[in-house]
């Protein structure tokens, strides 16, 4: 699942909707939608994003939010390493090899750490 798919899924349940209710209303297949929820395709286009907030009819903070975790949801990643220390090669080798057994916990503290040293 993707950040994006969980927050649908959430905001689905929050609100009664089906998967075939919210597939209908934003003229897209059910099948796609729960793809885009399970992390089999990407990130929606901007403008099914836009129908996905009209739908939803949420406030700017939250449209914001659905924004940034489209951005963040994209189940295919490619890193280029090219031109970094080695360290980053190995260290993006071990994360696409072993990210599969990490615990949710583990991940969380990852992601912390990660935006933690960038600031």
């Amino acid at each position: 699942m993707t950040p994006l798919g969980e927050k649908l899924r959430a905001m689905r349940d929050e609100r009664g909707v089906t998967l075939k209710e919210m597939a209908a209303a934003l003229d897209v297949s059910s099948a796609y939608l729960s793809a885009l929820e399970h992390g089999r395709r990407g990130k929606p286009t901007f403008t099914l994003l836009q129908k996905i907030i009209a739908y939803f009819n949420v406030i700017w903070d939250d449209a914001e939010e659905l924004q940034r975790l489209a951005e963040m949801s994209d189940p295919k990643i490619t890193i280029d390493t090219a031109g970094m220390p080695a360290q980053a090669t190995e260290l993006a080798n071990r994360l696409a090899r072993d990210i599969g057994r990490l615990a949710p916990e583990d991940l969380t503290w990852l992601s912390n750490e990660l935006i933690r040293r960038r600031r």
